[in-house]
């Protein structure tokens, strides 16, 4: 039964209207990300949900909602800078007034995510607020068109590290928290998050090529080149890779959070072969998904193949 607000301590009170006001968030920008939260076990569910809002509030400073307000770069690096400090002020006493970093501090404190994790994340948010060459201002090309960023193997390593690495070591540790394994299995788990948060950032990458490219000027997988079907060809490979060695783990995770992980480990899978058979200039043209009933038949064989693990 849902807790009753008026009927809770203050602090109590306080924390859980953050936590609803964090799956808001979540549910008004994605159905995907939505659906496969649903699937998770009831003590890990808010969580996840906790630590995708905040990404969700910091990559929307960075991705050019904050720009489209009229605030100039360099406010936007300040208020960067101050919500981190705020996340890292809940990390430290578990209360901040703002209900998404509420909410991702009760999270992180609950789950041992630390500095070492957020740090590397808003450090590849800053890097979204950099012009390639010019740290200090922003700089356009003739057109007035921002410079374009250009991530050549080791700065796009990083990047996905910081964006998207930590946060499935951070649902990791959601996950784990109540789990006793040894350290090789740990390492093996934290590995396959890194490997699939990997992942569903470069098909993510494919996916917003033209946003990226046109709106954002940046240029994550080509380093400023066009996108050809021989790099095309190499980033599936490389995505398949990182699915695949994620996939190897998936029975390792408790049996709560196996559902939901192996539906998006599916989704992505099924993003990444509709990829690999859309021609790369057409990448620049539309954005690939899956269709809504597609994505049900995922979800019933993530169900199913949990299923028989169990009674395995």
């Amino acid at each position: 039964m849902r807790r009753t607000l008026a009927k809770l301590d203050p602090l109590e009170r306080y924390s859980a209207a953050s936590e609803r006001a964090a799956g808001r968030i979540i549910a008004a920008y994605s159905t995907s990300f939505g659906l496969a939260t649903r699937l998770l076990g009831p003590r890990h569910r808010t969580h996840v949900r906790n630590i995708y809002a905040l990404v969700r509030v910091a990559d929307e400073l960075v991705d050019g909602v904050a720009a489209e307000a009229m605030v100039d770069a360099e406010v936007q690096r300040t208020m960067l800078d101050e919500l981190e400090a705020d996340v890292e002020q809940a990390l430290r006493t578990g209360y901040s007034s703002n209900p998404i970093v509420h909410a991702f501090g009760r999270t992180a404190r609950a789950a041992g995510i630390d500095a070492s994790l957020t740090g590397p994340f808003f450090a590849s948010m800053r890097t979204d607020l950099r012009v390639a060459g010019s740290p200090g201002r922003d700089v356009t090309t003739e057109g007035g068109a921002p410079a374009p960023k250009e991530f050549d193997a080791g700065a796009h390593a990083e990047y996905v590290y910081g964006s998207a690495e930590v946060v499935g070591l951070m649902c990791l540790r959601v996950f784990l928290r109540d789990e006793q394994i040894s350290s090789a299995q740990s390492a093996r788990l934290e590995y396959g998050a890194r490997r699939l948060g990997a992942a569903f950032q470069n098909v993510n990458f494919l996916r917003d090529l033209a946003d990226d490219t046109d709106r954002l000027g940046r240029s994550y997988l080509t380093a400023g080149e066009e996108m050809t079907p021989e790099r095309q060809a190499e980033w599936i490979t490389t995505i398949r890779a990182q699915l695949g060695d994620a996939e190897a783990v998936l029975p390792e995770l408790p049996r709560d959070a196996r559902v939901a992980v192996g539906c998006a480990y599916r989704l992505f899978a099924k993003l990444t072969d509709r990829l690999a058979e859309t021609p790369a200039e057409q990448l620049r043209t539309r954005r690939v998904r899956v269709a809504d009933p597609v994505k049900a038949v995922l979800v019933l064989r993530s169900a199913l193949d949990a299923r028989k693990s169990a009674n395995a």
